[in-house]
């Protein structure tokens, strides 16, 4: 009778929380004002021409890979190792502007988690108080969970209503 009266009363605990799953970084990342941030970002000149770059950096290595395909054969010793030093050294470059692009995305989307955090973490509040929500775990800590408990996107649409980006494409 105890054990009975116990597991109906710790039954009623845990009907009256509510349990929540969200994920900070989609949330900002998917927000239309960073999405507008993050396209700004990637227009910037700097990143345009770095872009431009690996490109034709990337279209030179293809270049000395055909060249060497079709010659190869007719080449001496010494033609192929000039070849090659060639190769590794457009390789290198290659690698080089693609380790800069990367580094310089990475500190645009830190730049924009810390621009967009107190705003997240606002309309993170506002969804947990509408809701009743007692408990918010973090989605990476999570090992499984019912989609319907993740509240990623009601933050989204909550960010997105709260600051709305307007379409410069329109007329």
């Amino acid at each position: 009778m105890l054990a009975v009266t116990i597991l109906s009363f710790s039954n009623s605990i845990f009907a009256e929380e509510k349990i929540a799953v969200f994920d900070a970084s989609t949330a900002i990342m998917a927000s239309n004002p960073a999405q507008a941030r993050i396209k700004s970002a990637l227009e910037r000149s700097d990143i345009v021409a770095l872009k431009a770059k690996i490109e034709g950096l990337a279209a030179d290595l293809q270049g000395l890979e055909k060249e060497a395909e079709s010659k190869r054969l007719t080449w001496s010793k010494e033609e192929i190792a000039e070849h090659n030093k060639k190769r590794e050294y457009a390789r290198a470059d290659y690698e080089l502007a693609g380790r800069k692009y990367q580094a310089e995305t990475q500190q645009i989307q830190q730049s924009i988690v810390q621009e967009f955090q107190p705003k997240t973490e606002a309309a993170l509040k506002l969804v947990i108080e509408s809701e009743d929500i007692t408990l918010v775990l973090r989605r990476e800590v999570v090992i499984h969970f019912s989609p319907k408990l993740d509240i990623t996107a009601k933050v989204v649409d909550l960010m997105n209503k709260v600051a709305p980006v307007k379409d410069s494409s329109a007329p």
